[in-house]
Parts: C-alpha cells; structure tokens; sequence
C-alpha cells in the first residue's frame, strides 16, 4: 500500500486522539467506543470524499462547491448526533 493511501487514515486517527486524550485530562468529555467509531466513519467518508473529488476532472468552482457541500453534510451530522439540532431520535442530549 503505498504512502498517498494512508493520508486519509492516519488523519482520522490523529483527530481520533483528540478526545481520547481528553477522556484522560477530564471528566467532561465521555465518549463510548460506538462513539468513536461513528466518527471514525464520518471523518473517513469525509477525507475520502473530499480526495475522490480533488481527482476527478472538474472544474475548480465545482470543486470547491462539492468539498463545502461535502464539509456542510459532515458537520450537520456531527451536530444532529452531538446535541439534536434537528430533534430526530438520532440526537444527542
């Protein structure tokens, strides 16, 4: 496997680790493993959306356009399951 295809990844460890050194310093954050998992997915969605639109043959405006979309989609479902914006049962508390 070569190096480009490790990027997106080690990426979504490296943000990964963020809160699990937080658990560590604090008992205000609370994450369970389901928790970490379901961001593992949105952040690997999120890194390999945004690099399979940087290589297909676009335009830069709709390139652009596709990786806000894609950026806008990642944080409202980050913001349904953190604290129910939309009030589905998927919401946090």
């Amino acid at each position: 496997m070569s190096q480009k295809n490790l990027i997106v990844p080690a990426l979504c460890v490296s943000l990964l680790l963020i809160p699990l050194i937080g658990m560590q310093l604090t008992d205000t954050i609370q994450w369970s493993f389901f928790d970490f998992v379901v961001m593992g997915f949105l952040l690997l969605g999120l890194g390999f959306g945004i690099r399979w639109v940087a290589l297909k043959r676009l335009s830069s405006p709709k390139k652009r356009m596709y990786v806000a979309l894609l950026v806008l989609v990642f944080l409202l479902i980050w913001a349904e399951l953190a604290v129910g914006v939309f009030g589905t049962p998927l919401g946090g508390d």
